[in-house]
């Protein structure tokens, strides 16, 4: 039967390119004697020329007319463009499948799943190269359109129904690059190299239930996902129009949460000034182990002890108590330097360690959501053995994961019911 349904197929195939074919002779694009070149002058039609184009249902030969324009000096086929195939050699539904595979697997894997449940063959080096045009023309397009939100140049309408609470999730984690990327970088290894570059990933959902707990429930399907390795001072501003986007000016509540990096809070201040700064409870749960571990010489049996009460205080936003159960150890020297800066930690963030209060207002306080999208996203994908990306090509494939983490959110935000009818 596996044999008979692939016989079938690929001739499904073929007989449904040969109808594509024939679909797309009825128009052979002859658009008159002259048209615009698209520079200011006009081309002359010349004659019509073949162009094989790999679609969905395997190659096709378009017919179309060709023109010249001789003050440029170069040609085109206006059929192509509208075709949405000019400067491309793949059609559009076919890139489409290319992208979600490029983006699922790397590229050999994924050429071998475009002929396994597609029946498409392209090659790995074709597969990587059209994934990432697209994904560079994908994030291209969507820093513009933040450049021209930011600018209030472009204003998105609300969501409707408008959330109650709308949560910006802030992080960022290290993709493997080439040596090219990461010359005259310093790096965290033994030999001061750089061996990786930082990409930057928020991510925006909302909340408008609590469970029978009183714990609050993330929306279904409301996440949206950005990530650059631009700096931070161009990541804000990513930041700023993807929140405008999802509603940040509307919402009851607006709440940023990060690991405690100043250059989150940085964007935080600087971009949304009135939202809510909460440091994530599981780093700082994690700093005040490692504040107990230096500790442990001074406490010796009693570090537990210590430590749960620390905790204790921690849950209720007592900072002024960890700091006072860690000064009444006289230390001096290094040990004194080590424990003014792990205390510098919950004294530079107390504000937004208020963890009681979080709860009492039926706040998340936690950033496992972008933690798992830089596992999911960047990591499953871009962190594989034996990967040295460049900074072009991870950030290509980077924006089309996005996108699809993001879809379900797109779909909801671009339906008719959720846009204001003109007047």
């Amino acid at each position: 039967m596996e044999a008979a349904e692939a016989v079938i197929r690929a001739g499904l195939l073929r007989l449904g390119g040969s109808v594509l074919e024939q679909l797309l002779a009825a128009d052979r694009g002859h658009r008159g004697p002259r048209v615009p070149c698209g520079r200011g002058h006009e081309a002359v039609f010349v004659s019509y020329r073949d162009k094989v184009i790999d679609t969905v249902l395997g190659p096709v030969a378009l017919t179309r007319a060709w023109y010249h324009c001789a003050a440029c000096g170069h040609g085109l086929a206006p059929r192509d463009a509208e075709l949405g195939v000019a400067e491309e050699g793949m059609s559009p539904g076919l890139a489409a499948m290319n992208d979600r595979a490029a983006a699922a697997v790397p590229f050999k894997g994924a050429a071998g799943l475009l002929e396994d449940l597609a029946g498409v063959r392209l090659t790995a080096k074709r597969v990587e190269r059209a994934a990432e045009a697209s994904g560079a023309g994908l994030a291209a397009a969507g820093r513009e359109r933040a450049r021209l939100i930011a600018a209030r140049k472009l204003a998105p309408l609300p969501p409707s129904p408008l959330p109650d609470k709308l949560y910006a999730v802030i992080d960022g984690t290290g993709v493997p690059v080439t040596s090219k990327e990461t010359a005259g970088r310093d790096g965290k290894g033994e030999d001061g190299r750089a061996r990786t570059r930082e990409v930057k990933l928020a991510v925006f959902f909302t909340q408008d239930k609590l469970d029978s707990g009183g714990y609050p429930v993330r929306d279904r399907d409301s996440s949206s996902v950005i990530a650059t390795f631009e700096p931070a001072a161009v990541f804000g501003d990513l930041v700023k129009a993807e929140g405008i986007r999802r509603g940040a000016d509307h919402v009851r509540q607006l709440t940023i949460i990060g690991d405690g990096a100043a250059w989150i809070w940085g964007i935080a201040a600087a971009k949304f000034p009135e939202a809510t700064q909460v440091v994530d409870l599981f780093h700082a749960r994690e700093h005040l182990h490692d504040l107990a571990r230096r500790l442990e010489f001074m406490l010796l049996d009693r570090k537990e002890e210590w430590l749960a009460a620390r905790l204790e205080d921690l849950d209720y936003g007592y900072i002024d108590g960890i700091v006072a159960a860690t000064r009444k150890y006289p230390l001096t020297g290094v040990k004194k330097d080590e424990i003014d800066t792990a205390l510098g930690y919950f004294e530079n963030n107390a504000p937004r360690m208020r963890y009681h209060w979080f709860r009492q207002c039926g706040l998340f306080t936690g950033s496992g959501v972008v933690e798992a999208s830089c596992k999911s996203l960047i990591g499953q994908r871009l962190k594989q053995s034996g990967m040295h990306w460049t900074v072009s090509g991870a950030d290509a494939i980077i924006a089309l994961r996005c996108r699809e983490a993001s879809s379900t959110w797109e779909a909801i935000c671009n339906t008719p019911h959720t846009q204001t009818r003109t007047a």
